[in-house]
């Protein structure tokens, strides 16, 4: 998926997309699994919220396309800013939540959306930072030319943590404007190691991948479907902190946590 990102990049020219082009991200809609079964809420939106990829879990794309209309249509350019719920963790010490920045051009293929997720010790109020090394994502330590052009849409959003708190699942869904190139990585912070891990589906080529959850019959892996846009069915992957690939026939995704909508949330102050 990487290498096709970047190719893609490279080979489009603004004056190859077109409104047909901008639909087609918008009307993605990959035959998912049925809703994560959860101890708590999962970290679902309202059920009115479009998302690319007809996730369960929806970055908040309504948000973006206003925005884009309202900004470009009144100042041409400008950077808005937009922040999700917070996650509250099972043992409730941590909360996770994400900080995403649009950057508007009088031209959608020129704007460029990206994205920061924080972890909050409730105790201490310490936060930490947590970020992907997928191919687009803003990330100063694998910066790459793709993540960096312009149209690049890269969000990471927390989706459940484990059933224990040790691990937390976040999306990181990355596309480009006026396409229908997009997909979804995972990416796992594991509190007991400190590391983070940034995976996508290592099987046979599929042009969308879609961040289920936790797998139910192996805690230690998250659930994908991956397919072409236009297929019926799309198999149910397996994936583990490796990359390693397995067909889940049967499996569940499952969720933990508990989603806080604090009056902070949402569209942010700019000046």
């Amino acid at each position: 998926m990487s290498n096709l990102l970047l190719i893609l990049a490279r080979l489009c020219h603004p004056s190859c997309f077109g409104t047909i082009a901008i639909l087609l991200l918008l009307v993605i809609k990959p035959a998912c699994a049925e809703p994560a079964p959860s101890a708590d809420a999962p970290m679902n939106q309202s059920s009115e919220q479009i998302d690319p990829l007809n996730s369960p879990y929806p970055v908040p794309w309504n948000w973006v396309m206003a925005t884009y209309t309202e900004v470009s249509n009144t100042r041409g350019t400008g950077v808005r800013y937009y922040r999700s719920p917070s996650l509250i963790s099972p043992d409730g010490r941590y909360a996770a939540y994400s900080r995403i920045q649009l950057q508007v051009k009088p031209e959608l293929y020129n704007s460029r959306v990206n994205s920061i997720m924080f972890l909050e010790n409730l105790a201490t109020g310490d936060l930490r930072v947590i970020t992907a090394a997928s191919p687009l994502a803003n990330n100063p330590l694998t910066a790459t030319e793709a993540s960096q052009m312009p149209g690049a849409i890269a969000i990471l959003m927390p989706v459940a943590w484990s059933e224990v708190g040790d691990r937390i699942l976040a999306r990181q869904f990355e596309g480009l404007f006026s396409s229908s190139n997009a997909s979804d990585y995972a990416v796992i912070w594991d509190r007991q190691g400190d590391r983070t891990h940034t995976l996508s589906p290592q099987a046979n080529s599929y042009s969308h991948a879609v961040l289920l959850g936790w797998s139910q019959n192996n805690p230690n892996r998250v659930l994908f479907r991956a397919g072409h846009l236009g297929d019926e069915n799309w198999p149910l992957l397996a994936v583990d902190a490796t990359g390693k690939t397995l067909m889940a026939n049967g499996d569940r995704p499952m969720t933990f946590g508990r989603v806080v909508n604090n009056i902070w949330a949402g569209p942010q102050a700019y000046r």
